[in-house]
């Protein structure tokens, strides 16, 4: 009998407390909270994520500078970001398609505009000699277009800074390049750190 009665008292003591109900439901309340807080989480972040990217993509491409033909504006390795738009002016420094392969190069005239280029190198539109600060040594390099040349409805007339090595509209395999090839308008170099900065 007394050990029945010791039983029933252990089974008593085993019994929880109003205590620890509440600390065990709290527990489990802040289990599903948390989990759901990180569900939520986890949800905002990938949606900032796909935003990001579609607007990296499509607003603002970020590209790598391979080569030298805008030395000594850009140099192979930079990476730099382009602004997606519609109005392009001389001088912009640009990027597009060509052959599966994004190009940059500087724009020089635009729909309508008459280039002219001398034997030193000296580059007119409608005429008149254009200042180019950006170019170090001029020359007329790889050019078999027939000159004075008339920009295309449309379309832009582009150069490299690096004349001489340069492969652009002066040529008839690039040609002048069609506004819907356009990537953008280079904008700033993300890289290297030293020269972060605005391309001019």
């Amino acid at each position: 009998m007394g050990r029945k009665k010791k039983e029933k008292k252990e089974k008593v003591l085993e019994t929880p407390t109003l205590s620890q109900l509440e600390a065990e439901l709290e527990k489990e309340i802040h289990k599903h909270t948390f989990g759901r807080v990180m569900r939520s989480t986890i949800y905002t972040l990938l949606i900032v994520a796909a935003a990001a990217m579609l607007v990296a993509v499509t607003f603002l491409p970020v590209l790598q500078i391979s080569g030298t033909s805008m030395t000594e504006t850009l140099w192979n390795g930079d990476i730099v970001v382009a602004l997606n738009g519609s109005n392009y002016s001389t001088g912009e420094v640009v990027a597009f398609y060509y052959n599966n392969n994004i190009l940059v190069k500087r724009v020089i005239a635009v729909s309508g505009d008459w280039v002219d280029i001398d034997k030193d190198g000296n580059v007119y539109v409608n005429n008149e000699l254009l200042e180019e600060p950006y170019v170090t040594e001029k020359a007329l390099g790889i050019c078999d277009i027939t000159l004075p040349y008339q920009v295309p409805e449309g379309r832009i007339f582009v150069l490299g800074d690096h004349r001489e090595t340069s492969v652009d509209s002066r040529s008839s395999t690039i040609g002048s390049i069609s506004e819907e090839f356009l990537v953008g308008k280079i904008l700033f170099r993300v890289w290297p750190l030293t020269d972060m900065g605005m391309i001019r």
